[in-house]
């Protein structure tokens, strides 16, 4: 197992914490998602859905299974998770790939068929602004015209700086029951380390340059989870 592969395993640890509101995360992808697949009518029936920091799907294989799929494709950083990520969505008729891979990468690759639906969760705050630009447009070249990108990540309020954001996230770390001391601290080194959340406002201008529509669909109570979704503008 490689340095960070240790490093995300002690990170998921905290991603699956319920002070993170994964139980309305969850809701609100699943209300998004199925919103979004009722719309497409015929369409609804044959989604190409990348995953991008796919992780080990704890959360999410029960909603992907439930959703009219015919291909499934789940992208992460970590390859010790992906083994984990197959086994959480066990057998399904569609197709699924595992690919250990960087989302960046992957929005910047030349494809020949678009994908209907990216989604995301607590990955893309590991870019900084300007991969996050390039995210985005790589995206959106990747993605059809009547697609639906789903970001749900950690992001800062309008007018705070990083470090004001990281002080009282790592605040809240130290409140969280069920870790030992060596695991926060861990958790906080690497949210120093690798942690660069957008800003709301600015994100909200980023993805309209960049030729995206975005909504919040959720909002957690934290001032920092939140679940975005961005359409495609014509």
């Amino acid at each position: 197992m490689t340095l960070f592969d240790q490093q995300w395993q002690t990170y998921r640890t905290v991603l699956d914490h319920d002070s993170m509101e994964h139980r309305a995360v969850a809701d609100a992808t699943a209300d998004a998602l199925r919103s979004w697949c009722d719309q497409r009518g015929d369409l609804g029936a044959s989604v190409v859905l990348v995953d991008l920091g796919c992780g080990d799907l704890a959360h999410l294989a029960p909603l992907f299974r439930s959703l009219p799929l015919c291909v499934y494709t789940g992208l992460d950083l970590a390859a010790c998770v992906l083994p984990m990520a197959e086994r959480q969505m066990g057998p399904v008729e569609f197709p699924c790939h595992w690919v250990c891979g960087d989302l960046l990468e992957w929005a910047e690759e030349v494809a020949e068929s678009p994908v209907d639906l990216i989604h995301s969760a607590f990955a893309i705050h590991h870019l900084s602004d300007p991969g996050k630009i390039r995210f985005l447009k790589g995206a959106r070249r990747r993605i059809d015209g009547r697609g639906l990108l789903v970001w749900t990540d950690v992001f800062q309020d309008a007018n705070e700086t990083r470090e004001a954001y990281l002080s009282r996230y790592v605040a809240r770390v130290r409140q969280w029951p069920g870790l030992t001391e060596e695991q926060r601290n861990a958790v906080i080194d690497h949210m120093r380390q690798f942690d660069w959340p957008a800003r709301r406002e600015w994100i909200e201008s980023v993805a309209a340059d960049c030729g995206w529509s975005l909504t919040w669909a959720w909002r957690g109570q934290h001032r920092a989870e939140a679940t975005a979704l961005l359409r495609p503008c014509p």
